[in-house]
């Protein structure tokens, strides 16, 4: 996944792997000889789950958001084009195992590369998914602590990013975090579109503007490289960023981003 927010299908992203402070008990890790790149990651058994008992996202604060109170989740166009795939439907399950909505999973693959797991990239960005490895490992990190039980499906290693069961996994946990990131800014039941830009610029600037007026200019909120990087114009709004994203997401976009 993740990180340089996309504005054109399938464009890379890549702020994703920035750190997110977590509600909650540390998580206890157990180390691993890890491959070159990417930290292995094992969490305990019984380790507690930092979101609590991830009840859909009925978060406190009123977000001044434009989409926040979302839509119940549920089937969708995105989730009808990730179950197409071999592996979309454990990713589903999955997701739902977390508590998040397995549509905003499907939503994210399918601006990311069209849910197709063999998609090239230019640079450290890659899968189904496009994660980098940092958020890789972050994402991996809370959905296990969620459900310990999915260690029986991760790849270990650099081949678990390129494994869209083990990354839909780590990317299901990142959009948890997402989740918790944006009811702590005040957003209500954050949607599927309130999480996209956090997936691609990374919690501060995904807050900022999942609650930032439509008519803001994206160039308030992102550097100058991450708008080149995603093709954003100088004069565009974050409402006009917001359409293109949902026009790619379909009906997915206004669904709470829990289950």
């Amino acid at each position: 996944m993740c990180g340089v927010a996309i504005i054109a299908a399938f464009a890379l992203p890549c702020w994703a792997q920035q750190a997110t402070t977590l509600n909650g008990a540390p998580v206890q890790l157990q180390p691993y000889v890890s491959e070159p790149g990417v930290p292995q990651v094992t969490v305990n058994v019984g380790t507690p789950n930092p979101f609590g008992g991830l009840d859909g996202g009925d978060g406190t604060g009123s977000g001044s958001g434009s989409s926040s109170g979302g839509g119940s989740s549920g089937s969708s166009d995105a989730l009808t084009t990730m179950l197409g795939t071999s592996w979309g439907a454990a990713a589903a399950a999955d997701a739902q195992s977390i508590g998040l909505n397995a549509s905003a999973l499907a939503a994210t693959c399918v601006v990311e590369s069209g849910c197709n797991a063999n998609v090239s990239s230019s640079g450290s960005a890659v899968g189904a998914f496009q994660m980098q490895p940092a958020a890789f490992q972050e994402g991996l990190q809370t959905a296990l602590a969620a459900n310990p039980a999915l260690a029986s499906q991760i790849v270990q290693g650099s081949a678990g990013m390129t494994d869209p069961t083990t990354e839909a996994i780590a990317a299901s946990g990142y959009l948890v975090q997402a989740d918790q990131t944006l009811v702590n800014a005040g957003i209500t039941n954050p949607t599927v579109l309130d999480a996209r830009a956090y997936y691609n610029f990374g919690p501060l600037a995904g807050a900022q503007i999942a609650q930032a007026s439509q008519s803001d200019l994206m160039s308030q909120y992102i550097s100058a490289t991450a708008m080149s990087a995603n093709n954003i114009p100088a004069n565009e709004t974050v409402g006009q960023w917001e359409a293109t994203v949902s026009s790619q997401i379909g009906n997915a976009a206004n669904q709470s981003l829990l289950s």
